[in-house]
C-alpha cells in the first residue's frame, strides 16, 4: 500500500507559479511511475504530467508542455510539479497518483495510488 498526500496548492494570478508537491509512503517507488491528474469543475480528470522513479523519463501532456515540470526526490520520496505561466484554464483539483504496474503513463486506469488532492485556482 502506498499513501499519497499532496500539498501547495492555493491561489494565484495568470502568469504566475507553483509548485506541487507529493510525499509518498509505505512503499519503495523504484519501480513506479508516479503522475499527476486534473479535474475541473464539471469535467472528467485528466493527465497532466508522469515520471518513472527509476530512469526519470517524463511525460507531459500538450497543454502543459513547456510550461510545467515534474521532478522526483529520492530522499524525500517526494514529487514536485512546477507550474510556470499559469493560465486560468489550469484551474482544477491536482491529483498525484502511483502505478505500481509499470503502465502506459497517461491513462487514469494504470494507476492504483491515488491523494487527496489539492485545489490550484488561476484568475485572470
Amino acid at each position: 500500500q502506498v499513501q499519497l498526500v499532496e500539498s501547495g496548492g492555493g491561489s494565484v494570478q495568470a502568469g504566475g507559479s507553483l509548485r506541487l508537491a507529493c510525499a509518498a509512503s509505505g512503499r519503495t517507488l523504484s519501480s513506479y511511475t508516479m503522475g499527476w491528474f486534473r479535474q475541473a469543475a464539471g469535467k472528467e480528470r485528466e493527465f497532466v504530467a508522469a515520471i518513472r522513479w527509476s530512469g526519470g523519463s517524463t511525460y507531459y501532456d500538450d497543454s502543459v508542455k513547456g510550461r510545467f515540470a515534474i521532478s522526483r526526490d529520492f530522499a524525500r520520496n517526494t514529487v514536485y510539479l512546477q507550474m510556470n505561466s499559469l493560465k486560468p484554464e489550469d484551474t482544477a483539483v491536482y491529483y498525484c497518483a502511483a502505478d505500481r504496474r509499470m503502465g502506459v503513463p497517461r491513462m487514469i486506469t494504470s494507476y492504483d495510488y491515488w491523494g487527496q488532492g489539492t485545489q490550484v485556482t488561476v484568475s485572470s
